[in-house]
């Protein structure tokens, strides 16, 4: 299946993060979600778990990342692998637009907010 990124609308998921889906249960994958997000300084993603893997690649700008206790900054073309089961959470410490690419072992976006008691999911098949 071909997937042409121009074609594919923007979601607004939180106040200064955008998000595309590229790839994900709701066009067919039976095993990867895959998007990428624009975030604007100060702003990212809280802490938050998910039940599968995940590589997130810095595209352009720079991110604080924490998985648990551990923080890393990130510049682009740098990735990391965040464990299932892990709280972690990044927010763009520069001046610039941060792009991230992310990967997720599972058809279906499923995120645990920390302190949440149920999981949010995104990009089921419809």
């Amino acid at each position: 299946m071909l997937i042409d990124p121009s074609a594919i609308p923007l979601e607004e998921w939180r106040p200064g993060v955008t998000t595309r889906m590229l790839t994900s249960a709701r066009n067919g994958a039976a095993a990867l979600c895959i998007f990428e997000q624009w975030v604007a300084p100060g702003a990212g993603a809280p802490t938050h778990s998910h039940p599968v893997e995940e590589v997130l690649t810095v595209r352009a700008g720079e991110a604080d990342i924490w998985i648990e206790a551990e923080r890393v900054t990130m510049t682009a073309g740098q990735s990391l692998l965040v464990p299932s089961g892990r709280k972690h959470g990044f927010r763009n410490s520069g001046t610039t637009t941060l792009h991230v690419h992310a990967v997720l072992a599972s058809p279906v976006f499923e995120a645990l907010p920390e302190g949440a008691s149920a999981a949010t999911r995104r990009w089921t098949a419809d």
